[in-house]
């Protein structure tokens, strides 16, 4: 019989129980017993990961329900002890002469990962680890109380998707009015929480030694094999190659439509004739997205079948509910959940399809030996998501409104493409704010401004007075949540258009590459993963340069 997601209840743990457990592996070591230790610290940091990744997850389902918060909060609070408990066992082991018997038993690559998780971590950090989550908690709950009113019609921010693409000009207009009119009202309390998040990270940071909070923040994405100059360079690569052929394409797109000016309520309308639309609703794409998973091969489409009679899957938008779309997962029985929100607008087929590829890379690295293996880091993970979104595009027939796929594609293509410019932005804002974290609210809204117009500079907001002022990236929730975590979608993307060059002319050499890809799991730090599907490092020159001519090439021909 299948798992099925209604029965999941994981024990809900004390500061005392987890004291208990961790005591036992501690004892282990104690007495020389080294591989059952190893063996019981792992069941405990799976037992205590599914159980916090649920506790996630219900709080994301409905940010209203009491009781979601209140295990919420209890996890935000249990989780800086865990991970005191988990770093002084990773000490003592990394610690511990015989450190080719520590290899040999975990591998290279997590012992790496170890030597990286004990200098991100100390009991006089926890207390400010805790505020963090909350205030995290605080953000996700104003952004999903959200109700904007548009065309007559009451939505929350991600309902606003299908207006932001209406073909009339005056609606996607009054959408976006609605949008930043709300970010507006709350701008305030928007830039306090960002303000005390800085200051408790910069804080962190040097309480542990570091100048400032942007060598902690990598090493808490756990980027064992790149920095900061490595990212940099990049960014450049991006406003160098990217930069003028997304011009060239908005620039194309304002003539085509006899627009004065493109306005940033322009830019989501990527096709003139109007964005393709999912052929159906809800029912209709998980329905037929059985059909496409079947066709791609292998043992995708058994997978999916599993998810979708498990009940893994939250796909429908409603009041209450998280905005976004994330994929999370419980390592004591390894089965992954996908969250999304259904709009009707195209982004339901690629938020579908991105999560669905980290569900399944997941799915498929479940077996490796260790919690630490079952995840590549985040910029390697996303390379699983954003490949499958190329790779499904032969079955995009299944997925969009009649006779529509080609212009799906050429849509995704164009997006993928414009992506690049504003995730490198994000990037670059947060590697300055860290810089100056006693900058003013002011100066962050200025240094938002200044960047955009260095990565963005087509954009032109008219009369949308809070992004005209730099209120822009209060908007993406990585940014409060996730620090750092965002250029990994750029560097993802440019090994999935790789996949994507690829598919075009051997699609099954395509798929296998990418199905082994996903059963190393985290095994391989990112360059180590990349290599191993025999694709180019972002970071190598003239990468991004190929992908963006062969890219300009395909667009061109249509």
């Amino acid at each position: 019989m299948s798992i099925q997601f209604e029965d999941l209840d994981f024990p809900s743990p004390t500061a005392d129980s987890l004291a208990t457990a961790f005591a036992r592996v501690t004892a282990l070591l104690d007495d020389g017993r080294r591989g059952d230790a190893l063996a019981l610290f792992d069941t405990q940091r799976r037992a205590y990961d599914s159980w916090a990744s649920l506790v996630a997850l219900r709080f994301a389902q409905d940010t209203t329900d009491p009781k979601a918060k209140a295990d919420r909060d209890l996890a935000d609070s249990l989780t800086p002890l865990v991970t005191g408990h988990e770093v002084a066992i990773k000490r003592r082991l990394l610690d511990d002469p015989d450190r080719p018997g520590l290899t040999a038993a975990i591998g290279t690559h997590a012992v790496k990962l170890w030597e990286t998780d004990i200098t991100t971590f100390d009991p006089r950090i926890r207390d400010a680890l805790e505020e963090e989550a909350r205030l995290g908690g605080e953000y996700t709950a104003l952004l999903a109380s959200a109700r904007v009113t548009v065309a007559g019609q009451t939505v929350n921010l991600s309902g606003l998707a299908p207006f932001a693409e209406s073909l009339d000009r005056a609606t996607r207009h009054e959408a976006e009015q609605a949008r930043w009119a709300f970010f507006a009202q709350h701008g305030a309390e928007l830039d306090s929480l960002y303000d005390r998040l800085v200051h408790v990270r910069h804080g962190m940071a040097t309480t542990l030694g570091y100048d400032s909070y942007t060598p902690l923040g990598y090493r808490r994405m756990r980027r064992v094999d790149y920095g900061p100059a490595e990212v940099a360079r990049f960014r450049d690569d991006v406003l160098n190659h990217v930069v003028p052929l997304v011009q060239a394409i908005l620039e194309n797109r304002r003539l085509t439509m006899n627009w004065d000016r493109l306005r940033a309520w322009d830019e989501p309308l990527i096709d003139p004739l109007g964005n393709p639309r999912p052929v159906g609703d809800h029912d209709v794409l998980v329905a037929r997205a059985q059909t496409m998973f079947d066709r791609l091969g292998g043992d995708l489409g058994g997978f999916y079948r599993q998810m979708a009679e498990g009940g893994f899957l939250d796909l429908r938008n409603r009041a209450g509910k998280a905005g976004g779309g994330f994929c999370t997962a419980f390592p004591s029985m390894g089965m992954p959940f996908i969250f999304a929100n259904f709009n009707g607008t195209q982004h339901d087929i690629n938020v579908f399809t991105h999560e669905m590829g980290h569900a399944y890379q997941n799915w498929k690295s479940r077996d490796l030996p260790g919690i630490d293996l079952l995840w590549p880091t985040m910029d390697a993970a996303e390379i699983n998501s954003m490949a499958l979104e190329f790779l499904t595009w032969p079955q995009m027939d299944l997925m969009v409104e009649d006779g529509l796929a080609d212009r799906f594609r050429r849509m995704h293509l164009i997006g993928s493409l414009s992506f690049l410019p504003y995730g490198a932005c994000v990037d670059h804002f947060q590697h300055e704010i860290y810089a100056r974290p006693d900058m003013t609210p002011d100066e962050r809204h200025a240094t938002w401004q200044r960047l955009e117009k260095l990565y963005l500079p087509w954009r032109d907001y008219g009369d949308l007075a809070w992004p005209s002022k730099g209120g822009r990236w209060q908007a993406q929730g990585h940014i409060y949540r996730s620090p750092f975590y965002y250029i990994d979608y750029t560097l993802a993307l440019c090994c999935a258009m790789q996949f994507w060059l690829r598919s075009r002319t051997d699609h099954a050499g395509a798929m296998a590459v990418y199905t082994d890809l996903c059963a190393l799991g985290g095994s391989q730090p990112f360059t180590g993963l990349v290599a191993a599907a025999g694709l180019a490092s972002p970071f190598e020159p003239g990468t991004l340069a190929d992908i963006v001519q062969e890219a300009e090439r395909v667009l061109q021909m249509r």
